[in-house]
């Protein structure tokens, strides 16, 4: 539940929101990224570390340049998650 919580976390903040929904676009880089961001660097840098850090995202190393891509089974862990909640038994409580 821990992990949920923690990625669940992620989407309370605007700006992660659209970095990941760039990132759901395809792997891509921080310096890619920030053309598209009205962020700094560093506050990219620290998103991107907490995407990465929840274990939403996972990171390549090529040469100079590290590429971010989405997990996509942590987002389908998210959405089974919010089905099963959203289907729960409804037990209602009689005095």
């Amino acid at each position: 539940m821990n992990d949920l919580t923690n990625l669940f976390k992620l989407f309370t903040d605007e700006n992660r929101i659209e970095i990941i929904k760039r990132l759901i676009d395809g792997e891509t880089c921080g310096c890619t990224l920030i053309d598209q961001m009205p962020i700094t660097q560093p506050t990219l840098s620290y998103h991107l570390k907490m995407i990465s850090s929840a274990g939403l995202s996972n990171t390549v190393k090529e040469g100079n340049w590290v590429k971010h891509h989405i997990d996509l089974k942590k987002i389908d862990e998210m959405i089974e998650f919010l089905e099963e909640l959203k289907n729960r038994e409804v037990i209602s409580c009689k005095s």
